[in-house]
C-alpha cells in the first residue's frame, strides 16, 4: 500500500482549487479559492510554520527537545505547535486576548503553553504580543524564535510551494489574486513568484477596517489610530518586514460587519 501520508506533515501543502460559483456568476468572471482550510491545522499558515522550523533546523538553530516561542493571532500558532508536536519541540506561543477561546483550547489540546497578554497596546510595549515573545526567548533556554513577521522563510515557503501550485491549477492563466495580510508572508511569497511570471497580474490586499495595511498600499503610508477589529489573523497596526508593499497594487477594507455577515 502506497497511497497514504506517514504523518501530519506530510498532508501539508498541494490543496484544491475550487471555483466559486455564486461569486463567478455575480461578477461575471471565473473566481477561485484556494482551500487552505484542508491543510493539517486547518489554514495556510501550515506551510509558513514548516518553513521556519525547517529553516531554523537547517541553521542548527534548534534541536531535538528543543523549544519555540512565537506570538501569534493563532493560525501560525496551530501551524507550529502541530510541527513541533510531531518534531519533538515545545512550543510557547503568546496570544493577545482578543483570540477567541475555541482557538486557544485547540493550541492547548495540540501542547502548546499558552501566555495571553494584552490586545489593547502599541508595538513597543512590554506587554505587546510579540514584545513579549521577543522577551520570553530572550530569557528561555534552548529556545528559537520563530518571527514569523520578519524571517524570510515564510514569504519563501509561498514563493515555492504555494504560488506554483496556483500557476500549475490555473493552467498559467491568473489575473489578480486576493489574499489578506497578517505577517505579509502569503502576499509577498506569491506576488515574487507570480509577477516574475507575468508582471500583469494584480496582487490585491483585503484588510480590516482599523488596520493600516490598506492605506499603506494605496496611499504609500499610514497612521495607525488605535483602531481594531473583530476578524481573527489579518490586519495589523504596523507594516510587517515581510510585506513587500512595491509587489501589491490594491486594497480593500472590509468592516467585520460584512466579514461576519
Amino acid at each position: 500500500m502506497t497511497n497514504f501520508q506517514n504523518n501530519f506533515i506530510e498532508g501539508i501543502g498541494n490543496t484544491p482549487l475550487i471555483k466559486l460559483k455564486a461569486a463567478s456568476e455575480i461578477t461575471g468572471c471565473n473566481i477561485y479559492g484556494k482551500a487552505e482550510y484542508l491543510n493539517p491545522g486547518g489554514s495556510v499558515k501550515d506551510r509558513a510554520a514548516l518553513a521556519l522550523i525547517k529553516d531554523a533546523e537547517e541553521k542548527k538553530l534548534i534541536s531535538k527537545g528543543g523549544i519555540i516561542v512565537e506570538g501569534t493571532a493563532g493560525n501560525t500558532g496551530i501551524g507550529l505547535a502541530l510541527v513541533g508536536a510531531l518534531k519533538g519541540y515545545q512550543v510557547i506561543l503568546v496570544i493577545p486576548d482578543k483570540m477567541s477561546r475555541e482557538k486557544i483550547f485547540h493550541l492547548e489540546g495540540l501542547g502548546a503553553r499558552i501566555v495571553i497578554t494584552r490586545s489593547d497596546v502599541p508595538e513597543g510595549h512590554p506587554e505587546y504580543y510579540q514584545d513579549l515573545a521577543r522577551q520570553i526567548a530572550s530569557v528561555t533556554k534552548d529556545s528559537f524564535l520563530a518571527n514569523q513577521f520578519s524571517n524570510p522563510s515564510n514569504p519563501a515557503a509561498h514563493r515555492t510551494q504555494t504560488a506554483p501550485e496556483i500557476w500549475r491549477q490555473m493552467d498559467c492563466n491568473v489575473d489578480a489574486v486576493v489574499t489578506g495580510v497578517g505577517s505579509g508572508g502569503t502576499v509577498t511569497g506569491l506576488a515574487e513568484f507570480l509577477k516574475e511570471k507575468n508582471p500583469s497580474i494584480q496582487m490585491v490586499v483585503a484588510d480590516p477596517d482599523g488596520s493600516v495595511v490598506a492605506d499603506a498600499v494605496t496611499k504609500g503610508h499610514y497612521n495607525y489610530d488605535g483602531g481594531s477589529w473583530l476578524v481573527e489573523g489579518i490586519g495589523e497596526d504596523f507594516i510587517p518586514d515581510n510585506l513587500n508593499l512595491s509587489l501589491t497594487d490594491d486594497a480593500v477594507v472590509v468592516s467585520d460587519k460584512e466579514a461576519f455577515r
